[in-house]
């Protein structure tokens, strides 16, 4: 039965903070991961962990400095600089979650999965022929936050009264198609439906596709110039020349208004615009 709305926030400390929460962020180094985890950890309370995964070390560490630093609320936070492309940086990952997740009597466990690429997107679908570079991208793109979600719902495993929410960054493009995108549009509809059905199999956990909106951010530069379709390419060089582009910080605070007040369908896919 799934938990009703508001039931996760309610965990809170009485401070406007959550109670004990193991957080984790993919893609967390940059662009909308990194204001997301800006705005989680002072809302984490005592007793939290904030899990930072990232392929870049530098700029995780230097995210990591700033967030332990701020306001004094002792918050745990780890950095896991790992290429979840890749089988070793994804072992190094899981591993990572297999230690964390089950050593402290957390609350509530919060994953959200926003580490993506946009693929070659110069290339059309016809110019996809090399099998090594799609499953490339799909082995980053959609089987390491499979991966990833299966270990840190295992690890954490169902505890009373404690509360599970999966998010997955999504896009408009997993619902509608864009010249170019072949592969970033089939990933992200293949990762709507994959946490579609984790929120059929497991009711108790609480599973949402949030879709961001068009971010102000470098893939948004590398969409509006080396999209291989002009016309895409112009539509993408248009949201930014009409300052159509949304900050990261604006984005995700709507999605932490979203878990906070944990009233949305489990399951759902929810814009930006939406909410």
């Amino acid at each position: 039965m799934e938990p009703a709305p508001g039931s996760a926030g309610s965990a809170g400390s009485g401070n406007g903070r959550w109670a004990a929460t193991a957080c984790v962020v993919t893609g967390a180094s940059r662009g909308f991961g990194r204001s997301l985890a800006r705005l989680l950890a002072p809302r984490l309370g005592p007793g939290s962990v904030l899990v930072l995964l990232a392929r870049s070390a530098e700029p995780l560490m230097e995210l990591a400095a700033e967030l332990r630093g701020g306001g004094g609320t002792g918050l745990r936070v780890l950095c896991v600089a790992a290429d979840l492309g890749s089988e070793e940086g994804l072992r190094r990952a899981t591993a990572a979650l297999r230690e964390v997740l089950p050593a402290e009597p957390f609350g509530r466990l919060i994953l959200v999965n926003n580490a993506g690429s946009l693929g070659d997107i110069s290339k059309s679908f016809l110019d996809l022929t090399d099998p090594d570079e799609i499953n490339t991208y799909f082995a980053f793109n959609v089987t390491s936050a499979l991966c990833l979600t299966s270990t840190a719902l295992q690890a954490f495993g169902k505890r009373p009264g404690c509360s599970r929410t999966v998010v997955n960054i999504s896009s408009l493009c997993a619902l509608k198609p864009f010249k170019s995108w072949a592969l970033y549009c089939s990933g992200k509809a293949s990762r709507d439906m994959m946490f579609q059905v984790l929120a059929l199999e497991e009711p108790d956990v609480r599973v949402l596709n949030y879709a961001p909106g068009p971010l102000d951010t470098d893939m948004q530069l590398l969409a509006r110039t080396e999209t291989g379709d002009l016309e895409m390419r112009q539509y993408f060089q248009s949201l930014q020349e009409g300052r159509k582009l949304i900050d990261c910080t604006v984005s995700a605070q709507k999605l932490v208004k979203l878990l906070e007040e944990d009233t949305f369908q489990s399951g759902a896919h929810l814009d930006f615009y939406d909410v």
